[in-house]
């Protein structure tokens, strides 16, 4: 397994594509959000230039896990289309980034549900790599917009996360902010996948 981080702009189109048709696969086919989707590929407003990007590919080279950040500076998920689900006002920091588009899977999986993107091995490394990453740039927290039993999963994967406010039904789901710290001492998991530059 290898876990490749960039921005939008540092990856080849070709990446890009699998990357986009994997979240089509697990968003729209699987979990059947009601998402914009373009030719088999599932891509939105929050994918710029500069928005940054983990793939994990499996021993064969595809594509079997993903996740989105975002900077809260600029717009995100929860600070355009789920403000509801925070107190107040959603974070606005350059020390807070925004984890979305968040799945891992294999190809053998054929869990469905709203935590089917999270019922693989390969979660909590790509959790890991992607707090190891936004800690590499001064993050401190990240914020995510999850189905209600994310917070025991990631609590059991050994990932201190809280709620940001109360939970909402969204399209018959609960889902609710969610915290997770990036510091050393939030994530125990064991560095098992190194991260790897798109070039």
């Amino acid at each position: 397994m290898e876990i490749i981080a960039g921005r939008f702009d540092t990856f080849s189109p070709g990446v890009l594509d699998e990357l986009a048709e994997y979240r089509y696969k697990v968003f729209v086919e699987k979990l059947g959000w009601k998402l914009p989707v373009s030719q088999g590929r599932e891509l939105d407003q929050f994918d710029r230039e500069d928005t940054i990007y983990l793939l994990v590919r499996g021993g064969a080279g595809e594509v079997v896990g993903t996740a989105r950040l975002l900077p809260t500076v600029r717009p995100y998920l929860l600070g355009e289309v789920f403000p509801h689900l925070f107190p107040g006002e959603p974070p606005c920091d350059p020390r807070v980034w925004e984890l979305s588009r968040f799945a891992a899977s294999g190809e053998a999986s054929n869990a469905t549900g709203p935590l089917s993107q999270f019922a693989s091995a390969k979660v909590a490394a790509l959790l890991r790599a992607a707090l190891r990453f936004a800690a590499g740039h001064g993050v401190q927290r990240l914020i995510t917009v999850s189905p209600l039993g994310v917070e025991r999963l990631l609590r059991r994967y050994g990932f201190p996360a809280h709620r940001a406010g109360p939970p909402a039904i969204v399209d018959g789901q609960p889902i609710f902010a969610c915290w997770i710290d990036t510091g050393a001492d939030s994530a125990p998991v064991p560095d098992t996948a190194p991260v790897a530059d798109p070039a």
